[in-house]
């Protein structure tokens, strides 16, 4: 079985003037679940386009479109896996906002942390069998992130999900979650082109709302897994 992984982010990443900084997205155990979720999708835009004030080429995007529009489209993802990691920025280390590769590897850090502890989730809860995972296909909403910063994001990945890990002092190793994984493949995508990237704005969007106004329902939303940093 492959998974598929799509994913945004909702915030700014500046402890200085913003409290929170969220990602979320969406897990797809298989194609076919993958395709249909974005059937759907795709439909409940459509219908907001003609019943909606939007132009027909518009990118609804969440920041663009009403409450009652956005809660349609994350109803409409009822049946994905969704994670997410609620990053409280005034909780983190000063040191890491002191410059772009040290904020960018944290960053790297929070996305690998959240998408690793859903699927233990998924694993645990007896989704899916870690050895018949094959692959992973992850697609991120490429918004300012540097070449060399896509290609850290990969390898990162990768390490945590098939080579294992060391302790800082490599004293301890950490294996793989998926012992039989042939590889990730982590793409940067323009979200006009991508329904399910704007599907994972949407996820990411109402995580960083109910973060803000400390609405802890979305905690209990179905299939959500959801931790907080740091």
């Amino acid at each position: 079985m492959n998974i598929f992984v799509y994913s945004d982010e909702s915030g700014v990443f500046d402890a200085a003037h913003n409290e929170i900084f969220v990602f979320g997205g969406l897990i797809f155990l298989g194609a076919d679940h993958r395709d249909k979720a974005a059937r759907k999708f795709q439909a409940v835009e459509k219908a907001l386009r003609i019943h909606g004030n939007h132009a027909q080429g518009e990118e609804l995007k969440a920041c663009r479109i009403t409450p009652k529009e956005k809660g349609k489209l994350f109803r409409s993802m009822n049946d994905a896996f969704k994670f997410g990691v609620i990053i409280r920025q005034k909780e983190v280390l000063s040191q890491v906002f002191e410059n772009k590769k040290s904020k960018q590897r944290y960053l790297d850090y929070a996305y690998k942390i959240a998408l690793k502890r859903a699927f233990q989730m998924l694993i645990r809860e007896n989704v899916i069998q870690a050895d018949d995972i094959e692959s992973i296909y992850v697609s991120v909403d490429e918004h300012t992130t540097a070449t060399n910063g896509k290609y850290e994001l990969r390898e990162s990945l990768e390490q945590e999900f098939k080579n294992g890990t060391f302790s800082h002092n490599y004293r301890n190793f950490f294996p793989p979650i998926f012992n039989k994984l042939a590889g990730v493949d982590v793409k940067f995508c323009d979200s006009k082109s991508k329904i399910l990237v704007r599907a994972a704005d949407i996820i990411a969007n109402k995580i960083y709302y109910c973060a803000v106004n400390h609405d802890d329902s979305i905690y209990e939303k179905s299939k959500m897994y959801l931790i907080q940093l740091p």
